[in-house]
């Protein structure tokens, strides 16, 4: 694993450069800003594509992922407080509870912070499968965030297996959701799409950072694009702050401008 550009500064003259590729490197290269420590929030968001721009292989994002992928798609996770995540993305990848990792148990205590993050699902229709291990072994209370005229039924019956956020009529009122996490002390938000859920905190001006996995891969295809449906207000410029090579899989950390 190659850091070709980091916003950290350089070891002291003689000192041994720290191997990139370790959980401590990749903590403190992805490290979430102060202002999370003082109750703002910050959200990132974490999305894989191939060389063409597509954002999955077959339906799902697995099939773009790598080793180094994986490892910092858990680092990622390992840092947040919250893992937001749409229901079609939740149905489509098989999405199961976040798990604790021992490599960071203390790290968490010493910023308050659970065992595990928690996964937020955003569903309006509020269509999921409660049986599943999502919902029935969590390690800590999932999440769904939908809408004052969410179905009756079904509201009661997710209420009985997980918290509720109740934001927006309608549709979900994003920017009232992620003051919601707020407000309960989760400030470190990360995002992990899909893409319609991302075009959608983009458009609302709630993305903070773009954490994306290029992979050497042209695929083809009808995927969409890791942003998708949401019609954007106007273009974001992003600064990238950070690249990392790993066997032609590229890893960018892009930060919005004005968000520091």
């Amino acid at each position: 694993m190659q850091l070709l550009i980091s916003p950290l500064p350089e070891p002291a003259r003689g000192a041994e450069r720290p191997d990139p590729a370790s959980l401590e490197s990749l903590a403190a290269l992805y490290a979430y800003p102060e202002q999370v420590d003082r109750g703002r929030p910050w959200l990132r968001a974490n999305m894989v594509a191939g060389l063409d721009g597509g954002a999955g292989l077959d339906g799902l994002s697995e099939g773009l992922s790598g080793d180094a992928d994986k490892r910092i798609f858990g680092v990622l996770r390992a840092l947040s407080d919250v893992v937001l995540v749409g229901a079609q993305t939740v149905r489509a990848e098989g999405y199961r509870p976040a798990r604790a990792r021992a490599e960071f148990a203390a790290a968490r205590r010493a910023a308050g912070q659970g065992p595990a993050p928690v996964i937020a699902i955003v569903s309006r229709s509020l269509e999921l499968d409660l049986a599943a291990p999502l919902f029935t072994e969590p390690l800590v209370r999932t999440v769904v965030i939908t809408t004052e005229d969410a179905p009756a039924v079904a509201l009661a019956a997710v209420g009985e297996v997980a918290d509720v956020v109740v934001a927006g009529v309608g549709s979900v009122d994003l920017p009232a959701a992620v003051a919601a996490l707020a407000d309960r002390g989760w400030t470190r938000l990360l995002s992990e799409g899909g893409p319609r859920l991302l075009g959608q905190l983009a458009a609302a001006g709630l993305l903070d950072e773009l954490c994306l996995s290029t992979a050497p891969l042209i695929t083809g295809g009808d995927a969409p694009r890791i942003v998708q449906g949401a019609q954007m207000p106007d273009v974001q410029l992003m600064r990238l702050v950070s690249l990392i090579e790993q066997k032609g899989f590229l890893f960018a950390r892009y930060l919005r401008p004005r968000a520091l």
